[in-house]
């Protein structure tokens, strides 16, 4: 995987609005997900899901490294200590969108709460913009998008889907004291914005596909 000095890409991330972080290129997207050493080990030796994985639980997907390395503490929180970098095809990464139903009510997307409650109970997708954070863990206005996968997204996700699961262990551990005390030696994958390419998959989690133009002349499309 492609790194890159943190503070020098952070010159070109947006500061604030929602906005899709991620590594990613022409045909593929990587998202992060974190385990206990059990599960991810046989994640990276298998190239697929297994063992000890739940497939009864929401499984909980984050594009955006730094985010992902929030919510495990720098690879220390207990159940946490594996960083898996797994490749998706955008194809696949765009369906996920594009059937994904916000955790909390959006006025903009439904009529009202009933129609919400019904598509929640209904959807596969379960989405959220939580607050991005900076590497020592400070909150920015920038929002960071999760996607929490169930049922048979879920199974086609774990079993089916993946291009490549990648243990980026050693890397957050050789990373994780620049995080806090060194930012100018802290490198971190290479993150841009993402723009999906199916019209439905930007509408279903917020971004406005209209200033996906100007994204691709060099612009963020955050709303």
């Amino acid at each position: 995987m492609e790194l890159r000095n943190y503070r020098d890409q952070a010159l070109g991330w947006p500061s604030e609005g929602r906005c899709i972080l991620a590594h990613h290129d022409e045909d593929h997207m990587v998202v992060y997900q974190a385990y206990r050493p059990e599960i991810g080990r046989y994640a990276v030796q298998h190239q697929r899901f297994g063992g000890e994985f739940s497939f009864s639980r929401m499984s909980w997907i984050k594009p955006n490294f730094l985010w992902m390395m929030y919510r495990s503490g720098w690879g220390v929180k207990t159940g946490q200590e594996v960083t898996l970098a797994i490749t998706l095809s955008r194809d696949f990464f765009d369906e996920i969108l594009t059937t994904a139903v916000p955790s909390s009510f959006d006025p903009s997307r439904f009529g009202d709460r009933d129609a919400w409650k019904s598509a929640l109970a209904d959807s596969e997708v379960r989405l959220q913009w939580d607050p991005d954070h900076a590497p020592d863990g400070a909150k920015l206005a920038r929002r960071a998008i999760q996607l929490g996968l169930r049922g048979d997204m879920l199974r086609r996700f774990a079993t089916e889907e993946i291009v490549q699961i990648e243990d980026l262990s050693d890397l957050v551990a050789t990373q994780r004291e620049h995080a806090h005390r060194s930012l100018e030696k802290l490198l971190v994958p290479v993150e841009r914005v993402y723009v999906p390419r199916h019209e439905g998959a930007a509408s279903s989690v917020g971004l406005d596909m209209a200033e996906s133009s100007f994204s691709r002349s060099g612009a963020n499309p955050c709303i």
